[in-house]
């Protein structure tokens, strides 16, 4: 019996030490490929895109991955097309700082994962869920219930979009400086990777989605997504 047994530990060891880096890189790739674990993310097949064009599935504001952060997306007409934005500090930056006149504006019913007007939304401002390019999270619901129910499980105060917009222009500068600094230091990682794991490209990019869009479709990368592809994306965007 302890021979059989010898003999099994063997065969294993074997097996295992000549599978050991296959099985390591398939690690990894199921490692990259896996979605992060956040309260704002869903499937990317959950995920209603309601803007077109190559970079589709990115926040034109800031290149972040819109399925990432879809509880938190809003969308708006802009010069006869639709934006659609990873959250309420995007879409409030890219009207006050770059005075975009936004129509049509909507936000997701975190409830339904469907886009509303914002006019009949009620917010939950400073909840203990994870906010998205901010310290202080909103979250919309299309029904009232929802959302007291909501903040009475995981604080924060009920407004509507008025009252969401205005704290979220208020804060917007402290926020921007914040974000700011953070992608300063994407910006030094992506360049990093870029170096060691993309191939070379001449080409420019005037924003992160497009440059996010342009790797993913073209494999420069390989199948590289997250926050690998984000840092990348930032670096390529602000290339000159």
């Amino acid at each position: 019996m302890k021979k059989i047994i010898a003999s099994v530990l063997i065969v294993s060891s074997l097996l295992f030490a000549g599978m050991g880096e296959g099985q390591e890189k398939a690690q990894e790739k199921a490692q990259e490929m896996k979605q992060p674990e956040m309260f704002q993310s869903v499937a990317m097949d959950k995920a209603q895109i309601v803007q077109d064009g190559k970079a589709k599935m990115f926040c034109p504001s800031c290149g972040m991955t819109l399925a990432m952060f879809y509880k938190t997306n809003h969308a708006a007409t802009h010069d006869g097309h639709t934006k659609q934005y990873c959250s309420l500090h995007c879409l409030v930056e890219d009207k006050i700082k770059n005075g975009a006149d936004l129509k049509d504006m909507k936000v997701v019913d975190v409830t339904s994962l469907k886009f509303i007007d914002v006019a009949k939304a009620n917010y939950v401002v400073g909840s203990s869920k994870k906010g998205t390019m901010t310290m202080l999270s909103k979250y919309a619901f299309a029904q009232q219930s929802d959302a007291a129910n909501f903040a009475k499980e995981f604080g924060g105060e009920v407004t509507n979009f008025d009252g969401a917009f205005a704290i979220a222009a208020k804060g917007l500068d402290k926020e921007i400086a914040m974000v700011s600094a953070k992608q300063a230091m994407m910006e030094e990682k992506g360049e990093m990777i870029y170096n060691k794991m993309c191939q070379k490209t001449d080409l420019k990019f005037s924003s992160t989605a497009e440059a996010k869009a342009f790797v993913a479709s073209s494999k420069l990368c390989g199948e590289m997504q997250g926050e690998k592809l984000q840092a990348v994306g930032i670096y390529l965007g602000r290339r000159q």
